[in-house]
């Protein structure tokens, strides 16, 4: 099957990125939110990212303004109705995500594949809301989107060779190195990653070392290009709290388990980068 036309439920973060990636890559991207503000907010964050790159001299007017022209922003899903992919970027909630697919089965047509971008949760039992079980997957981005090169494709025991096929080509066609992992919490990335977050946290509550030793360690002593705070910043501790907490609920293994620091800077709304303060401060 050849993907033309593609959308994105979701234009936070990761659904704006996404929406970019694709709609620079030379498709037609229809993206969804839950209302105008949070449209406008998200067409606005693409726009002034594709600014930034004719600003530096990496793209032209005339591409931007393509670019731009390719994205057709919306409250609905109704307007999923012509697409061939659709990808789910919300937030990690299963009855969220559950609600989402079992709309997208009715408005998206017959022929069209559903994907996830998913960091942690079962592909499988967002599918068994739909009536397509072969052609869901799981497409998930890293971010920023249109930075990080990899995609972690996911395939469950229902996904049909043409489904994960059509996805791979997809996700290369947009620029990105795919992997393939099953369909188990956590997939490849975080399942190694968001232990090493978690402890760095503990490393902090327990007065081990600062902030700023524990990031210069691992930057510095591993050469990651950011240290695990930092990361957690930039990600949204909502991000890693909520992937933590569904990879712990599936597997049970106590490496998963939330520290205290981290329920308290949630409760706090400290989430990092987009809230102006997290475990650094942003304003």
């Amino acid at each position: 099957m050849e993907i033309k036309k593609v959308g994105v439920v979701g234009c936070g973060t990761m659904g704006a990125g996404i929406t970019q990636v694709v709609a620079m890559s030379g498709y037609q991207v229809v993206t969804s939110e839950i209302n105008d503000e949070l449209l406008k907010k998200g067409l606005n964050s693409i726009n002034a990212q594709l600014t930034k790159s004719v600003e530096k001299g990496k793209l032209s007017q005339a591409d931007k303004d393509a670019t731009m022209a390719r994205i057709k922003g919306t409250t609905t899903t109704k307007d999923f109705g012509d697409c061939d992919l659709v990808i789910e970027a919300a937030v990690e909630l299963m009855d969220l995500k559950k609600k989402i697919f079992a709309d997208l089965d009715k408005s998206a047509p017959k022929h069209a594949i559903l994907a996830s971008n998913t960091s942690s949760l079962s592909v499988m039992d967002m599918a068994t809301a739909t009536s397509r079980l072969d052609k869901m997957l799981g497409i998930h981005f890293f971010n920023p989107v249109p930075v990080m090169k990899l995609v972690e494709l996911i395939r469950t025991i229902a996904t049909s060779d043409e489904t994960f096929e059509t996805g791979r080509r997809f996700a290369e066609s947009v620029g990105k190195t795919v992997v393939v992992a099953k369909d188990a919490p956590g997939f490849i990335v975080n399942r190694l990653m968001v232990p090493q977050v978690l402890h760095a946290v503990r490393l902090l509550e327990s007065g081990i070392a600062s902030r700023e030793d524990i990031d210069t360690a691992i930057q510095l002593g591993l050469n990651h290009p950011m240290g695990p705070l930092t990361l957690i910043d930039l990600v949204g501790l909502d991000v890693v709290y909520f992937i933590a907490q569904a990879m712990y609920e599936e597997t049970k293994d106590p490496q998963y388990i939330i520290p205290n620091l981290m329920h308290k800077m949630f409760a706090a709304r400290w989430l990092g980068r987009k809230t102006g303060k997290g475990f650094y401060d942003y304003k």
